[in-house]
């Protein structure tokens, strides 16, 4: 298979977990309830643990989510992802060169990058990507974020200097999104939404996942009826 071939990611929710994520649950049972909701990728970040421990990490997620056709994919660590027949690797600003990293993992590999505003997104090479991920969007406290969130009017200028930049690469936004909020996310131009608490936070993961996944769909079915 070569890239021009390969099937686009399903980013409608797009689930990011790990270790310090669950609480004082299972993450990977966590992520196998959220795979039985509704997710329809999920990312491992784990930014702490050591290389032997993220390959054991996503190993067992792997075989979590394979019964779902989830694919795993594996923030930041190329060498992880290659380990554990992860289906992909998601990279930042400040992680490899998206050049790097997709030599690293041939062309059958997923490969995403984070944008935050219209300069990164003016310096991507689209063809080396499989999506690309816009944000924050919101307030989140699962992640540090030195930048001041975009806000919806934000990503739906992004978003459509990304589709300028790469039509038909697929977008998601990520940052303290909710059930409440997903659906002029996806009014906003994007493609999925890439969550964290909205779903590991929650009190049942797999309930919390099908309700973003039905808005989601419901978003997408309404944008596309309106175009």
């Amino acid at each position: 298979m070569n890239s021009s071939e390969k099937l686009k990611p399903d980013l409608r929710v797009y689930f990011v977990i790990g270790p310090d994520h669950a609480g004082d649950r299972s993450f990977v049972e966590v992520a196998e309830a959220a795979a039985r909701g509704g997710v329809t990728a999920l990312q491992l970040r784990d930014k702490t643990g050591d290389t032997a421990t993220l390959i054991a990490e996503a190993r067992k997620l792997k075989l979590a989510l394979a019964p779902f056709g989830v694919p795993l994919i594996v923030n930041d660590r190329v060498d992880v992802a290659l380990a554990a027949g992860a289906e992909g690797v998601h990279i930042g600003q400040q992680d490899m060169a998206p050049a790097d990293a997709r030599k690293l993992l041939g062309p059958d590999r997923i490969l995403g990058l984070t944008v935050q505003n219209a300069e990164e997104i003016a310096a991507m090479e689209p063809g080396l990507l499989d999506y690309v991920s816009i944000g924050g969007v919101f307030d989140t406290a699962s992640k540090q974020n030195p930048h001041p969130p975009i806000g919806l009017d934000g990503l739906a200028d992004l978003a459509e200097a990304a589709a300028l930049r790469a039509p038909g690469l697929p977008i998601c936004a990520i940052a303290g999104i909710t059930v409440e909020t997903a659906a002029a996310v996806i009014a906003a131009g994007c493609d999925g939404i890439s969550v964290v608490s909205a779903i590991a936070a929650a009190s049942d993961p797999r309930v919390a996942a099908g309700e973003l996944r039905n808005v989601v769909d419901w978003a997408l079915d309404a944008r596309a009826e309106s175009a």
